[in-house]
């Protein structure tokens, strides 16, 4: 299935990700429409949400100093960890992936329900901890895993939904997203995590067009 997501300049490319992201999301809605568990009126809630996304990615891109800003004050963290919580997981592992493959920071993902299960334990003052918190009914287990990194010093960076004050006086630095449907909320989440790698490597001087080590394709075992 073809993304038509135009030439892939980067290695670290934003642009192959989202696109990939929305094909899947068009199969699985027509999956659910053949299996019979997506209504007619579900799936063009779905449809309006998805055509949605490229206004609203614009928005994000155009708030980019707010990550540019962040970054050029945490570049120099010795470790990252990101957290998150359902779909939030999944685009914790994406971002820890792009911050370490262009800026060569030590960083790594984790669901949020295992932070006491051993990633705490490398929390301290030299740790930035990005929680990503889109979905809202999780909102208090994600707000007890900040408070517990900030009380061990980590510089914490919560992306949520905009107009969304709820870890106004927790985090260090909130970043807001369009609100959309929990489930699509990772094609959004994952833009500021992305933008936030691009510039720790510029702040490193290093090109993030040509990360060392990394290929396009890998034709060996």
């Amino acid at each position: 299935m073809y993304t038509w997501a135009g030439p892939e300049i980067a290695v670290a490319s934003t642009k192959a990700f989202t696109t990939q992201l929305m094909c899947i999301y068009l199969i699985a809605l027509q999956f659910g429409v053949l299996r019979g568990n997506i209504t007619e009126p579900m799936l063009e809630e779905y449809i309006e949400a998805l055509e949605e996304l490229a206004p609203q990615a614009d928005r994000i891109l155009s708030e980019k100093e707010t990550i540019q800003r962040f970054a050029s004050c945490q570049f120099n963290k010795t470790k990252a960890f990101f957290m998150g919580r359902l779909f939030d997981y999944a685009i914790s592992l994406e971002s820890a992936l792009k911050l370490k493959e262009i800026s060569y920071t030590h960083s790594e993902a984790f669901a949020a329900g295992e932070l006491k299960h051993g990633p705490i334990a490398l929390v301290d003052d030299s740790t930035l901890v990005v929680a990503i918190c889109t979905q809202t009914a999780l909102f208090d287990k994600m707000e007890s895993n900040i408070k517990e990194v900030k009380a061990r010093g980590a510089t914490v960076l919560v992306i949520t939904f905009e107009d969304e004050p709820y870890f106004n006086n927790t985090a260090d630095e909130v970043f807001r997203i369009p609100r959309t449907l929990d489930s699509i909320t990772p094609i959004l989440s994952v833009i500021p995590c992305q933008l936030y790698a691009y510039y720790c490597a510029v702040q490193r001087g290093l090109d993030p067009d040509k990360p060392r080590n990394l290929a396009k394709s890998v034709t060996v075992e």
